[in-house]
């Protein structure tokens, strides 16, 4: 597999003179998902909006696909193929399902990246993969419920095809069977090939699913490897560190 993503000795933050990140180290391959797991406070959501350009490196470099994204605009970012799913809902509640479905292809269309008969082809094909949304387009996405308005951010996603989905974790605060539906999206994903860079509270599905784990602590990148390596010989250290078996 070849790199898509290098963060390379990368600090970041949000007030002047802190630092969350510190000589942030990290791949992400193409077409594969890479786990991120560390405790609540550790930095990975600033990880994800620093690679997407909601905050930019005070340090180091950020490329994508052998190009330099460290200071450039979100919206350039994602026009180069990142999708970002926060953790926090990106929808617009008073309006329809469709609506925030629609916002990020207007976006390509008016740049010309996107013409009509092929957002009408990738509806059919989103619709195919989330059929709900079919039925509940012209719903006010504030109604759906939890586990529908996720639905909507990852058909959001699906529609852009990106090349690499920061996916920030997408299964916290919903009931187990909708966490499963989480899960069979972002198996869904890596069937289409997209890379995925993974953060979930649920350590022992991230270590499951990903080809590689890196362990964030107090912004530093303190262990990283296979899921061969998270059971072996890193498990005993990463579980101290966590405080969690996994």
């Amino acid at each position: 597999m070849s790199e898509l993503l290098a963060m390379k000795d990368v600090s970041a933050g949000y007030v002047a003179d802190i630092d969350i990140l510190r000589g942030v180290n990290l791949k992400v391959e193409a077409g594969v998902i890479t786990g991120l797991i560390g405790l609540n406070g550790a930095g990975k959501s600033t990880i994800m909006k620093t690679i997407c350009g909601l905050l930019h490196p005070r340090e180091g470099q950020i490329a994508f696909d052998g190009a330099d994204i460290s200071q450039i605009p979100t919206h350039t970012v994602i026009d180069r193929g990142i999708c970002y799913i926060p953790q926090e809902s990106s929808l617009f509640p008073f309006m329809s399902v469709e609506d925030n479905l629609r916002l990020p292809l207007d976006h390509l269309t008016r740049r010309g990246n996107l013409i009509k008969s092929e957002i009408a082809r990738r509806f059919e094909d989103m619709h195919g993969k989330f059929p709900v949304l079919r039925a509940r387009r012209a719903a006010k996405a504030g109604d759906l419920s939890g586990g529908q308005q996720k639905m909507v951010e990852f058909a959001k996603a699906y529609l852009l095809r990106p090349r690499l989905c920061l996916i920030d974790e997408p299964s916290i605060g919903l009931a187990p069977k909708v966490a499963e539906d989480v899960y069979r999206w972002i198996d869904l994903f890596a069937a289409e090939r997209m890379a995925i860079l993974l953060v979930d509270h649920n350590v022992r599905r991230v270590v499951k699913i990903s080809r590689y784990i890196y362990v964030l602590s107090l912004g530093e990148i303190v262990a990283e490897g296979s899921p061969e390596a998270f059971a072996g010989d890193l498990h005993e250290q990463v579980k101290s560190w966590l405080g969690i078996n996994f």
